[in-house]
């Protein structure tokens, strides 16, 4: 009898809710656990596929609140990423701490997401984000940089302090600015065995292109049933010394992003359009975001960045969605275009994509995907690794 209620007591405090107060602090563990059996076939190469989360969605994590009174709460954030098909321990994703008030919004400091892709547009229109159908780097109509600045699975600006203010009157916005030379942080960005560095742009900001920013807002309405919403912003990225003087960039990067959101009963359309100046980070993918290392394509035959602009080039980028909710189910089809132009180095490129699928609901918390992508390309001679490619993706999420 003892070992039964033993039992049924530890059974209960797993099923409760994994939050945790004391004297005004409130802890809460989170996180999200995908599988998805994800085939890339590209035109010329045998189908590559496995059974995995390469794209990062599966994340475990701690979130903590304290009430300071008067209104104003500290809060801290740390989180971690992995791969259901590895035996890879896990990757840094968010890790700041923070000030919040609900009259002035809240200021964050460390490693954090870019507004441009978890406040305006960005992940937060695309429903198959953070899966081998996603619209950023593989999906080629979102720049998803490795530095950060983008849409990028798995991709965090670091050392920065970002602002969001509360909604008022349906506005509001939301900023990040990078002070500190990020780079440094990274010991990938050194010569092995000195201190020298090497200009990587895996990260934004570097030796003397600090101060890099972002800035995003939106504004948001219900009139007569209609859900209503628009959104742009402004980022900038600037080159570093190295990069001038190894790379052969002359300026910095800039990126002007405008969308909208429309939503009916069950329907739902939104879309977005990105114009590059100079790419510098808009030049890569976070290997999330590419299914691997684009660079080589020797680490994972399947990786591909169509969303990439040329180095140092200019170019853009448009996305469109529309969802129809039909029960638990959601019948999802979308596409766009990323279209690099030509620079002394590199000649254009266009990439185009369309996407169908669906999302299941098995619960609040579990759900259920699948769909089809096909990629197709222009000047296919001009680069490589990237061809016409067909994605075919079928998983499973929890959320907790």
């Amino acid at each position: 009898m003892k070992k039964k209620l033993i039992s049924l007591a530890v059974a209960g405090v797993l099923a409760a809710p994994m939050v945790v107060s004391a004297q005004g602090t409130n802890v809460t563990l989170f996180g999200s656990v995908q599988a998805e059996y994800a085939t890339v076939n590209k035109d010329g190469q045998s189908s590559q596929a496995l059974i995995g989360d390469d794209t990062g969605r599966s994340r475990m994590g701690m979130h903590v609140t304290e009430n300071l009174g008067g209104g104003l709460k500290a809060k801290a954030h740390v989180e971690y990423g992995f791969s259901t098909g590895s035996g890879a321990l896990g990757v840094a994703r968010e890790r700041w701490v923070a000030l919040a008030n609900d009259s002035w919004g809240e200021v964050k400091f460390g490693r954090v997401q870019s507004p441009f892709k978890d406040f305006a547009g960005g992940m937060t229109i695309d429903p198959f984000a953070y899966t081998t159908l996603q619209a950023a780097g593989s999906g080629g109509t979102m720049t998803a940089s490795a530095n950060g600045l983008g849409s990028g699975a798995q991709s965090f600006v670091n050392s920065a302090v970002r602002f969001d203010s509360p909604r008022v009157e349906g506005f509001s916005f939301a900023g990040i600015l990078m002070p500190g030379d990020s780079n440094r942080l990274d010991q990938a960005n050194f010569i092995p065995g000195s201190d020298t560095y090497q200009g990587s742009i895996a990260n934004s900001g570097g030796e003397d292109g600090e101060w890099d920013f972002q800035v995003a807002g939106k504004y948001e309405a219900q009139v007569a049933g209609h859900n209503l919403g628009l959104f742009g912003g402004y980022s900038r990225d600037n080159i570093s010394t190295r990069q001038r003087t190894v790379l052969g960039l002359n300026n910095n990067e800039h990126v002007w992003r405008g969308g909208l959101m429309w939503g009916f009963q069950n329907f739902k359309l939104s879309g977005q359009y990105e114009r590059v100046s100079n790419a510098v980070g808009a030049a890569t993918c976070s290997n999330a975001a590419a299914l691997g290392n684009p660079g080589t394509g020797a680490l994972d035959s399947r990786s591909h960045c169509n969303s990439a602009m040329n180095l140092g080039g200019d170019g853009h980028l448009w996305f469109a969605s529309g969802q129809y909710d039909w029960g638990n189910t959601s019948f999802i089809a979308q596409g766009g275009m990323s279209d690099a132009n030509a620079t002394a180095t590199a000649l254009k490129h266009e990439v185009s994509t369309f996407t169908v699928g669906l999302i299941h609901n098995l619960s609040k918390r579990s759900s259920l995907f699948g769909g089809y992508q096909r990629g197709m390309l222009d000047d296919k001679a001009a680069v490589n690794p990237l061809r016409d490619h067909n994605t075919y993706s079928v998983g499973m999420r929890h959320n907790f």
